[in-house]
Parts: C-alpha cells; sequence; structure tokens
C-alpha cells in the first residue's frame, strides 16, 4: 500500500494545486504532503497550507487527535523543493521571507495543542526531519531512512529547529546527525530516541498501526492529555521560563471536569468510559 490511507472525495481536502491534502476519519485529522513525484519536497505553498490546515484541526472541537504523513509510500518529506531556491531563496530578503514562514510552520506543528504522530514510510529527510520532530510521537517502517544533509548543502540551522532535536534525541547525537550529513536507518533512529515505533514494512502495517494508536489515544481523556502535553512543554523549557501556574491550573481543570467523574464512574461500571473533554 503506497498511499498513507484511502483518499476519497467526500473526506479530503486539497491544497497548493493538490501538493497539500488533508482528512477527516473520526476524531483523527490527517495532514498529507502530496507532492510524490519529488518525494514530498515542500515548497512555500506547501508550509502556508499546512498551518492553514493545523487552523482548522485546531478549531474543530471532533479532531482529538492528529497524524502527519506523507502520499506515494517513498517518503514521509525528504526537505525542501530545491528546485525553487532560485525563487524562494535567492536574496537575503526572500531566505528571510521563507524562514519565518517555514519557522512559523514547524511552531505550529510544535505548539500544537492536540496529540501529534508523525507517520513515516521512506524518506524523512532534511525539512523532512525537521517535521517530525514538531511531532509528540514518531511511527516508522523497517525501512524508513533519517538525517539532514546540511554539511552537504553549506546550509545553517538556526536555533529552534537544533533544540527540538536536542530536546528529543540530546546533544552528542544530534551533533552526530549534523557532522556526518549521512541517512540512518529506522534502528538508528529508534536507538537515539528519534522514533517511538517500528513497523513491519508489510502493505498496510504502518498506517493500522498509526490508526489504531491515534484512536487509543482519542479515547482516553482529553483534559488529561493536554494536561500532560503542555506539562511537558513546560519541562523542556529553560530555566526561569517555565510557566507553572499554568501547569498547576489544567491538572485543576482536569479534576473539575464531567470527564473525571466519567472516568470514575465508569472504572465502578466496569465499562468503557466516553470523554467528551469538558
Amino acid at each position: 500500500m503506497n498511499q498513507p490511507a484511502t483518499v476519497t472525495p467526500a473526506n479530503t481536502k486539497s491544497y497548493a494545486d493538490n501538493k497539500m491534502l488533508s482528512r477527516k476519519e473520526g476524531r483523527v485529522g490527517y495532514v498529507i504532503y502530496n507532492n510524490v513525484e519529488k518525494h514530498n519536497a515542500v515548497s512555500l505553498d506547501m508550509w502556508e497550507a499546512a498551518t492553514g490546515i493545523l487552523d482548522d484541526y485546531r478549531n474543530d472541537p471532533e479532531i482529538f487527535v492528529v497524524v502527519v504523513t506523507g502520499a506515494g509510500g517513498k517518503a514521509f518529506v525528504s526537505g525542501a523543493d530545491i528546485s525553487k531556491f532560485e525563487k524562494e531563496r535567492s536574496d537575503e530578503a526572500s531566505v528571510k521571507r521563507y524562514s519565518g514562514i517555514v519557522e512559523q510552520a514547524y511552531a505550529a506543528f510544535h505548539e500544537f495543542p492536540k496529540p501529534t504522530i508523525a507517520m513515516i514510510r521512506g524518506y524523512c529527510i532534511g525539512g523532512g526531519m525537521g517535521l517530525a520532530t514538531c511531532c509528540d510521537l514518531r511511527i516508522a517502517t523497517e525501512g524508513s531512512k533519517f538525517g539532514v544533509p546540511a554539511a552537504k548543502l553549506g546550509l545553517g540551522y538556526a536555533y529552534p529547529g537544533l533544540k527540538r532535536l536536542v530536546d528529543i534525541v540530546g546533544p552528542s547525537f544530534a551533533m552526530e546527525i549534523f557532522y556526518t550529513a549521512r541517512q540512518f536507518t529506522a534502528a538508528e533512529a529508534q536507538t537515539m530516541g528519534l522514533v517511538n515505533r517500528i513497523v513491519p514494512d508489510a502493505p498496510g502495517e504502518l498506517e493500522k498501526y498509526v490508526k489504531d494508536y491515534a484512536d487509543l489515544i482519542a479515547g482516553n481523556a482529553p483534559l488529561t492529555i493536554k494536561a500532560a502535553k503542555a506539562t511537558v512543554a513546560e519541562v523542556v523549557k529553560e530555566d526561569g521560563k517555565r510557566d507553572i501556574a499554568r501547569s498547576h491550573a489544567l491538572v485543576e481543570a482536569c479534576f473539575n471536569s464531567k470527564d473525571y467523574h466519567e472516568g470514575r464512574k465508569a472504572f465502578m461500571e466496569k465499562r468503557k468510559p466516553v470523554f467528551t473533554g469538558t
């Protein structure tokens, strides 16, 4: 199976000349990079479209989890679309504009209030690695490849992207990734802590595993997950920049919620709870 899942007109919207797709399945929303002929290399309009898709999911109370993936079966995202650099990054002003839009997109993923899963098959390179590190979880097939070839292109990586990588894999592995500029296997990426789970390359296995995982998460108490995600974000901040009061407020909201009552009641009645996020 090459596509991330069955795409039908009824539940799929397209953006950026069909290079970006969104799809809603129950409580799960999909962000799909669809530049298949270029291994899902990302152009400026695709980054802008991705931010718009996330805005929709953020404001949709029926979406509890977001899955980010690439179409075509050969790549998650292979990085920036270098063929458009002459147009999009040819001078200082355009480079500054490009970097601002891309970082805005990364921040939208990284700071998204709901759980995010990067569903990775094939190449996860450069900007694709940057995107994957913005997600909460990364689930990949055995044959996936990871790398940041910046040192082979003379590119510089700004602080936000490197910090996100270091927060996940630590400084030593982050330096190895950048120093060597080579491609790492899924097993190596898992050893680094970059990949949470590895799934066989068999057709449909990745899609089924991620859908089941997303549904599992979506079935849990949204306020509890929101509090946990926000608190983890505070934990990895630098000293003096943590908003501990916000974490406390989110925890209090859990205990004051209808879902807390539902969770206890369901436990006593030996049934599956039905959470609403209220």
